[in-house]
């Protein structure tokens, strides 16, 4: 099939910015759909029947349609956290024309001079401001779409409160058009002045002195999470992460949460990493959506349960930590069996008993155990000595492609 459907990019300085493919496109469409901003922009010679985006959103005009010849209106490049990304995941790419404009962050950055593959882009537009906690890092630079003209303020709030007042931010107004702005100021002193709609958030991240060093490696200090002491400690999370090994775009299972530590930093090792925690206590519940926020991962999914019955209908993980149940009746069974082929499982026991299901587990499906022993100096009199924590035991096994 030929491409029935065109994605327009349109910037601020609406028509007249257009290249002659797009201008074309918009000539033969016998209906153009789009938001009221980017439809207002078309001169009255564009004939097509004009059809706003329905409340709640949905792709249904669209794709109620297919075989017309249909135009589809997007801010900047459609592909950049905009509708033409929505509509490849429904589409083949071969009944779609995609034709961008600048992205608003394309600009930003030339408006800047700050080279845009050393920048980190995100969207705040219909999405958690906690996600911005993760990237915060003193010399990082961020270009945020903003969700609207309170955006700048919380944002500059939310630095604040991260240890980050000193940061520098820009906020620049309807790029690419006659009303073009820009506003400078630092997140400490931040006045809040009126801000349009549309609007890009520039910052340069400047850690003040009491400000976390977080990596984004494994093994965040435990200070870093609120936990009633069910928490897979720093040394011990490092090498059951490690084990777990996180791939771009995979699906964690982190069985009895706790305070969401594995999940989180398993989330935080890339953007595309997704995970579920499966946490049956409810004060852990409420640790854990503090912490997926505090660490910027709010995507994180909490299923409020007991496994094995709380992993009914989930989607199939890639990989699977047990890290409270593994004595309970079915809950191995059941991760071994949702788990993908070729997946990783990782599972930690304190006691003897967890640790004699793990040896029976390996007898049956093979895997390695790995005995952990942390050691930390500690004051003893004038002098110190080594503490012992209570050594862990490590079950890592990956179950076979042809399961």
């Amino acid at each position: 099939m030929s491409p029935w459907l065109t994605v327009v990019g349109i910037g601020e300085d609406g028509f007249k910015g257009l290249g002659k493919n797009a201008r074309r496109a918009l000539m033969g469409a016998s209906r153009i759909v789009g938001g009221q901003r980017q439809l207002d922009l078309l001169p009255v010679c564009i004939r097509a029947e004009r059809q706003l985006w329905p409340s709640p959103f949905a792709l249904a005009p669209v794709l109620e349609r297919r075989g017309e010849a249909i135009c589809v209106l997007a801010s900047g490049d459609p592909m950049f956290y905009g509708v033409g990304a929505s509509l490849a995941r429904q589409l083949p790419s071969d009944e779609m024309l995609i034709l961008p404009a600048p992205s608003s962050c394309a600009l930003a950055a030339a408006r800047l001079g700050w080279p845009l593959q050393d920048v980190v882009t995100l969207s705040l537009v219909a999405r958690p401001l906690a996600a911005l906690n993760a990237p915060l890092s003193s010399g990082v630079r961020l270009l945020l779409l903003s969700n609207d003209g309170q955006s700048p303020a919380a944002v500059a709030q939310l630095l604040r409160e991260r240890g980050f007042g000193a940061s520098r931010m820009w906020v620049l107004e309807h790029l690419g058009g006659d009303a073009e702005r820009r506003i400078a100021g630092n997140a400490h002193d931040w006045a809040n002045p009126p801000i349009a709609d549309l609007n890009v958030i520039a910052i340069e991240c400047r850690a003040d002195a009491h400000a976390p060093h977080l990596s984004r490696l494994a093994g965040l200090p435990d200070s870093a999470f609120q936990h009633d002491g069910q928490l897979t400690k720093r040394d011990v999370r490092a090498i059951t992460l490690a084990r777990l090994a996180p791939i771009p775009g995979e699906l964690l299972w982190d069985v009895g949460g706790g305070c969401g530590s594995i999940g989180i930093e398993w989330m935080r090792a890339h953007p595309s990493c997704r995970a579920i925690a499966i946490e049956a206590d409810e004060g852990r519940q409420t640790l854990i959506e503090h912490n997926r926020d505090a660490l910027g991962v709010p995507g994180l999914q909490l299923i409020r349960g007991k496994a094995p019955h709380a992993l009914a209908g989930l989607e199939r993980p890639d990989a699977v930590f047990i890290g409270g149940g593994v004595t309970r009746e079915g809950v191995f069974e059941t991760c071994w069996e949702q788990l993908k082929p070729g997946g990783r499982l990782v599972a930690n026991a304190v006691t003897l008993q967890s640790e004699i299901t793990l040896m029976h587990w390996r007898e049956r499906h093979g895997g390695e155990l790995t005995r952990i022993h942390v050691a930390q100096a500690q004051p003893l009199g004038e002098f110190d000595s080594w503490r012992q924590a209570l050594p862990i035991t490590l079950l890592d096994l990956v179950k076979p492609r042809d399961a």
